[in-house]
């Protein structure tokens, strides 16, 4: 990816979005994806239930996802920049406050409610910007957007799990969250969108199968494309796949410990499932624009029900465990590229920001239903076995819905 492209009457590398993207998915990579290193010392010093503790990333998950919508409609009336620094800002805050927390109560509005909020806001601008800097990659784009939630799950895991052991969660809090915010405010300068009707040089508009050249295409309006039943099915696919995800998020390394794995090897299937989360964004991104996304989306949800349903045994080995989380990982963060490129295949790049803002919310429903099953099931059972099984059986439904549904007819002026 190369070139340079004016916009607002200066002369800006294109890639810069992408770096842009990368940044502010990497804060929110560390704020989501590296929770369950928290269950074992909140629930040593404060007897919190599985269940309890797994509330506060439920809380945060629902507020995050159901933010992205207006952090899209803002972002589409005002641009992204302004949307990523307000959250940036309130996303450190709400972090280092978290560090500060004596009650369940604290620790919801804190790390729950705050920082889910500003997480929501700085994720979803500059998915909604990079691709329309790459119309000739747009998945690929999406990917580099993205692959910050994988890198910022890496990097947090053992990082986070280093300062509990040497110096006490509320550590981990307080710095980390200090770092987020000042990353997720510089990342929000490298944002901003190509002026209407942009194209990079040399590149036009494919002419699709069937399609008459001489009728100009238009995109879909937000208003049109919520009227479609295509993007409610997307929207039903998203909620099943993330559910499973974040459950498996929340729980991992609570699983590892639970069948007698020590805290460092049990976080490190956190890391595993993490650095291939990053992976995976961007090649699947590469994968999709070659061989098609429809294809290669229906492939990772197979692949992730079967590695849904090898992973509670595969928990009594460590290598086992970190082979199973790396392919939930792979497929889970694959979604990740492929839903915001399918939207735009679907409905086009004018409303984007709005259309996947309001599809993610099925991720924040997903995020706050899935840990919380999890945790619940686990209580009441006493083992992971029924709440991965549980899991395995939810994404089977994302994997017939992505491979039934077909593009909605493309509108004209």
């Amino acid at each position: 990816m190369t070139g340079n492209e004016k916009t607002a009457g200066a002369v800006m590398p294109r890639w810069i979005p992408l770096v842009g993207g990368i940044l502010s998915s990497t804060t929110c990579g560390a704020l989501l994806y590296a929770w369950s290193v928290f269950i074992k010392p909140l629930n040593a010093e404060f007897g919190w239930s599985r269940a309890d503790i797994a509330t506060a990333f439920a809380i945060a998950c629902l507020v995050f996802g159901l933010m992205t919508y207006p952090a899209g409609r803002l972002s589409d009336k005002y641009g992204p920049r302004i949307v990523v620094l307000v959250g940036g800002i309130i996303l450190g805050i709400g972090f280092v406050l978290s560090g500060y927390i004596q009650t369940k109560a604290e620790l919801y509005l804190t790390y729950g409610v705050v920082a889910g909020f500003g997480g929501g806001l700085v994720y979803l601008p500059p998915i909604a910007t990079a691709p329309k800097w790459w119309p000739e990659r747009r998945a690929l784009a999406t990917g580099f957007a993205v692959v910050g939630l994988g890198l910022g799950s890496f990097i947090m895991g053992p990082l986070a799990t280093y300062i509990i052991e040497n110096a006490g969660w509320r550590y981990v809090f307080i710095y980390v969250g200090i770092a987020m915010g000042i990353i997720a405010v510089a990342s929000s300068f490298s944002l901003s969108v190509p002026p209407a009707g942009w194209r990079p040089a040399g590149w036009t508009p494919p002419v699709e199968k069937g399609q008459d050249p001489s009728r100009e295409r238009r995109d879909y309006t937000f208003q049109e494309t919520v009227k479609t039943l295509q993007f409610w099915l997307l929207y039903i696919a998203y909620f099943c796949g993330s559910f499973a995800g974040l459950m498996v998020i929340g729980h991992i390394a609570g699983h590892g410990t639970d069948q007698g794995l020590t805290p460092m090897k049990a976080a490190f299937a956190s890391s595993c499932l993490a650095i291939m989360n990053a992976a995976t964004r961007v090649i699947s991104g590469y994968i999709a624009d070659r061989l098609g996304i429809k294809i290669t989306f229906t492939g990772v949800f197979i692949l992730q029900v079967a590695a849904m349903a090898l992973l509670y045994p595969s928990g009594q080995s460590y290598i086992a465990l970190w082979a199973v989380a790396a392919v939930i990982g792979w497929n889970y963060g694959a979604m990740f590229t492929m839903f915001p490129a399918t939207c735009l295949q679907y409905f086009g790049p004018t409303a984007q920001g709005s259309n996947y803002g309001l599809l993610f919310t099925a991720w924040g429903l997903a995020g706050f239903a899935g840990p919380y099953v999890g945790g619940w099931l686990k209580d009441s059972t006493g083992t992971y076995y029924m709440p991965f099984i549980v899991g395995a059986a939810v994404v089977a439904v994302s994997a017939v819905i992505v491979a039934l549904v077909k593009a909605p007819e493309k509108k004209h002026v």
